[in-house]
């Protein structure tokens, strides 16, 4: 049997992992500090009898190598996603994404643990002059703190690998995640605000932004198909890089309309101008996702599929709002 070690395992990503890997077979061990993490999302893991959850923190590398023991695959998924608010914390993203992946790494290397897969992001690849975006693009400068601590941890990855610290590294760079237990996001915000007040809408930016979205059950079943196949055992340096996404990009303004026709909504909508929503906003993310594709794996919904789906869950477990205050 697998035994697995799951950093971030209350979050979106990591508990729905975890549901997989335990439905497959696997032992799971499961590790979070509850700063974001939902325990609601492991009601179900909860109750099987191979999973364990240990709360602790990625910055307590003595705690964090103890609970790690006995493990033979760790999903490192646990970082600070708040990408908007870097410059009113920036410590958060260095000591959250930075520092916590680097004592990841450690207690791997304490426990002999040899196999590793990083959630990274397409964030990484800052204002990319390449569109659609393959994964061998040269590295810009970066626009937000949180890339910046994030391309810090693929290095530090890659770097265990060629030092003979690890046999398998996989870093994933994922556009943004939609789907169940989804807790921060577009979608989120502009349910919030039209729950609050349905005639009206503040979008951020000028709404011509171009994104990209992948479901979450995508995303997971990208994540297990790649490391199942051992794919990063004889790469070069041990290291596979995948992109995460869907073969298509929306304008903001598009998602607006997608969640106003299924909400039976049609606001004013308020622009707060220019063409990013934000400092570090990257006004057209669009990846490349033919090495991913070449493995065999395809995502199974649409952007506005995932958006829909997203939108039913989040009217139908209201609590994640009061939850995130």
């Amino acid at each position: 049997m697998q035994k697995v070690f799951v950093t971030g395992a209350a979050g979106f990503i990591g508990s729905t992992l975890i549901d997989r890997l335990l439905a497959d077979g696997a032992a799971v061990t499961g590790w979070d500090n509850f700063s974001t993490g939902q325990e609601r999302f492991l009601a179900g893991a909860l109750q099987h009898p191979s999973f364990r959850l240990v709360r602790g923190d990625n910055l307590d590398l003595s705690a964090l190598t103890v609970a790690m023991q006995g493990a033979d695959f760790v999903f490192h998924l646990a970082a600070n996603a708040d990408i908007k608010d870097g410059w009113s914390r920036p410590r958060k993203d260095f000591e959250q994404n930075t520092t916590a992946t680097f004592n990841v790494l450690e207690a791997m290397r304490a426990n002999g643990v040899k196999r590793i897969a990083f959630s990274s992001t397409g964030s990484t690849y800052g204002e990319a002059t390449v569109i659609p975006t393959p994964e061998d693009a040269p590295f810009p400068v970066q626009t937000s703190l949180y890339a910046a601590s994030k391309v810090a941890g693929e290095t530090l990855l890659s770097a265990y690998a060629e030092g003979g610290q690890i046999d398998e590294a996989y870093i994933f760079r994922f556009v943004s995640i939609l789907g169940e237990r989804y807790t921060h996001g577009h979608v989120f915000d502009f349910y919030q605000q039209l729950v609050e007040h349905p005639d009206r809408l503040r979008i951020l930016g000028d709404g011509k932004q171009r994104k990209s979205y992948l479901y979450v059950q995508d995303c997971v079943d990208a994540v297990l198909h790649v490391t199942r196949a051992h794919t990063a055992r004889e790469a070069p340096h041990h290291t596979q890089i995948y992109n995460l996404g869907t073969a298509e990009y929306v304008r903001v303004d598009d998602s607006v309309g997608y969640i106003c026709a299924a909400l039976g909504l049609k606001p004013k909508r308020e622009y707060t101008g220019g063409d990013r929503g934000w400092i570090g906003d990257n006004p057209f993310i669009f990846l490349d996702t033919k090495k991913i594709l070449a493995t065999g794996w395809k995502p199974k919904l649409s952007i506005e599929q995932g958006i829909v789906k997203t939108l039913h869950w989040l009217q139908a477990n209201r609590w994640v709002f009061e939850a995130r205050h």
